[in-house]
């Protein structure tokens, strides 16, 4: 019988989204397979991740290219573009604490090009006057990362609900938490 890589590695992904430390064992289990199976595919847990991880970028950056984040309002660019990561949130949750893939020299490039797309989308809605221009791209889009996590996690725990993902993730970050007043 063929094992379907992307459904081990979407079976993981949805595993470790949920537990972050969860062995082997496990995630050939959740993926139904044998952990010899799963060995032959992924040598160990490093290797498994690095998978996940081009998964995680692949589909980003094709959330990227669904949201057309150079097209119209940077505002709506940006809802667009969260509500394309939805999605994916789970598995880029889980990314977003793996701190191997992010240090040194082997880094995915694919992260420097999704960082690049997403800063330019943040350049573009202060040139136009959109958004504020105390905050930097670059830290707008971390936030943008922190957020679509911390989202990830609140509706995976029953905490929010799924439908209101965008809205939160969007409404916080474009428009802070400090209450306005109605005119």
């Amino acid at each position: 019988m063929a094992v379907d890589r992307e459904q081990v590695l979407r079976s993981a992904a949805a595993l470790l989204t949920r537990k972050s430390t969860a062995t082997m064992d496990e995630v050939a289990r959740a993926a139904g397979i044998s952990r010899a199976t799963l060995h032959r595919h992924f040598a160990g847990r490093d290797a498994l991740v690095r998978a996940l991880e081009s998964l995680g970028i692949a589909e980003c950056e094709a959330a990227l290219a669904a949201a057309r984040t150079d097209e119209g309002p940077a505002a709506e660019a940006v809802r667009r573009l969260v509500r394309e990561m939805e999605p994916s949130a789970g598995l880029l949750a889980f990314l977003y604490t793996e701190n191997q893939l992010f240090e040194g020299e082997e880094q995915n490039e694919g992260w420097a090009r999704i960082d690049a797309a997403l800063t330019e989308l943040f350049r573009r809605g202060q040139e136009s006057g959109e958004f504020r221009i105390d905050l930097t791209p670059a830290w707008l889009t971390e936030a943008l990362y922190g957020l679509l996590a911390s989202g990830a996690w609140a509706v995976a725990e029953g905490r929010v609900a799924r439908n209101d993902f965008t809205h939160m993730i969007v409404e916080l970050l474009l428009g802070g938490a400090l209450r306005r007043e109605e005119p």
